[in-house]
């Protein structure tokens, strides 16, 4: 079963449990199958990698892995936390994300 993930590619979201709790980053990619999301600078993890070709870098990588999706909370600039995200349909039919502390639209 796919959830239903209201977060977006380059949302700010701050991570809310684990070993990079308070730590906050961009969304990168997101797989909404597996149900997580990849944070710049979170859950980083390193890599032993061999040059395939020639000219091709070998050694230690550096590299964001996926992080579950309900680790992660929203992060409203406004409110300066981590908040949960509510949709509003307007007259015209159009959908809109808001803050659900403070009522701002996304």
């Amino acid at each position: 079963m796919v959830a239903k993930m209201k977060l977006k590619k380059g949302d700010m979201v701050i991570v809310n449990s684990g070993a990079d709790k308070g730590k906050k980053g961009e969304i990168i990619a997101i797989s909404r199958k597996d149900n997580k999301v990849i944070v710049k600078g979170v859950n980083i993890r390193i890599k032993h990698v061999k040059a395939r070709k020639q000219g091709q870098e070998s050694g230690i990588i550096k590299r964001e892995c996926p992080i579950d999706a309900s680790k992660v909370n929203y992060y409203c600039d406004k409110c300066e936390k981590g908040v949960k995200l509510g949709i509003k349909v307007s007259e015209d039919g159009t959908k809109s994300r808001y803050c659900k502390k403070c009522n701002e639209i996304k």
